[in-house]
């Protein structure tokens, strides 16, 4: 990825309008009440009671800023699936959100492959982690895609759009739409998912990606149904009539540059032609990576990804503030979370890798 060594670093900070907005961003908080572990691969290590302590902190900074945020985003992995294995499912969930409640801010949540394995997708639909009472209710009649919160159907996916100021947009994808993780192994969407990762995937271990074509073709992954990217579609080119400016959030990453070969969304090409079929995006963020990661493509779309709590040293903290102007977007980040400065494309047009812009650090 020498190619893309300038998608490390952010656009000069530059404009004189004022701030509009702000909000929060954490991701992969994987909570449990266990001792220090290692990831899979046995070689980055897992802070998994000390990752409550990195979010009280959190709190505490988002409470105690001077404009406070209008909203945070918590990108997914909230409590971590070793608490399935000890039945602590519940337990675990009900000890970060008492920490959430401290917040002086409306949370939105993104559901990652850690909620799929300590609950069902029926579970969590029904859970505190189901934060679509928050979506805009002024356009549901709009888009053919809505899906209330009481959606009768088990195939439905995890997704919605909200409106926190004039001209910006926000939505939530569900990265696991597609997936065998906590769908119900009768239905459609259960059997296709695991025809497709069978197919792509004939390892016996289906989180192996040993010997794969596409590596991001195993279980701990997932990808959009065609009704979801519909969806996305119909949201995107309302956002391009009305000029709005727009901001997509999802588990996984969905550009290869801002992630490795892994942990990528199954179709991920499927939903980038989408997203670069619209000028009003602005950028996506996403979770799971666990080392972050930050790239800018051909389309002028910024792809963050953010550095996860749950491999945050205790002498350190992942998360940060967007700050939201008319021109620009600036991550203020905490710890391993870089500062980053992202500049609206103009008019509304597609940038290009090629085109001349200025890069350097964000301060």
């Amino acid at each position: 990825m020498d190619e893309d060594l300038s998608c490390q670093q952010g656009a000069t900070i530059t404009g004189t309008s004022d701030m509009l907005f702000s909000f929060g961003v954490i991701a992969d908080i994987q909570y449990a009440d266990l001792e220090d572990g290692y990831d899979y691969l046995e070689v980055r290590q897992r802070y998994y009671r000390h990752s409550l302590q990195h979010l009280q902190n959190a709190i505490k900074d988002w409470n105690g800023e001077k404009v406070r945020p209008q909203f945070v985003l918590q990108l997914g992995d909230i409590i971590d699936g070793f608490n399935a294995q000890y039945s602590t499912s519940e337990k675990a969930l009900s000890r970060v959100m008492k920490k959430f409640k401290k917040l002086s801010a409306p949370v939105h949540h993104i559901w990652g492959n850690h909620e799929l394995y300590n609950f069902s997708r029926s579970y969590l639909e029904k859970s505190v982690l189901n934060s679509k009472y928050l979506q805009d209710q002024t356009l549901l009649s709009n888009f053919a895609g809505d899906q209330t919160t009481t959606e009768a159907s088990a195939e439905f996916y995890y997704a919605y759009h909200f409106c926190p100021k004039t001209k910006f947009r926000f939505i939530l994808l569900d990265t696991y739409d597609l997936s065998i993780l906590g769908r119900d192994p009768s239905t459609k969407k259960y059997q296709d998912s695991l025809c497709l990762l069978r197919e792509k995937n004939p390892n016996k271990n289906l989180n192996s990606p040993v010997g794969l074509t596409d590596y991001q073709f195993v279980q701990f992954n997932g990808g959009f149904s065609q009704d979801q990217l519909d969806w996305v579609n119909e949201v995107l080119a309302y956002a391009d009539k009305h000029q709005e400016r727009v901001v997509i959030a999802g588990h996984i990453p969905i550009h290869p540059h801002s992630s490795n070969n892994v942990c990528l969304a199954w179709n991920y090409e499927e939903a980038l032609a989408v997203i670069h079929s619209h000028p009003s995006v602005v950028c996506y963020l996403a979770g799971h990576l666990h080392v972050g990661g930050y790239c800018l493509d051909s389309h002028g779309v910024h792809h963050i990804t953010l550095e996860g709590i749950i491999e945050t040293p205790p002498d350190s903290n992942a998360f940060g503030t967007v700050f939201v102007y008319d021109d620009r977007m600036v991550l203020k980040g905490r710890g391993r979370v870089p500062d980053l400065v992202m500049h609206y494309r103009k008019d509304h047009s597609a940038a290009s890798c090629n085109d001349t812009v200025e890069i350097t650090v964000a301060e």
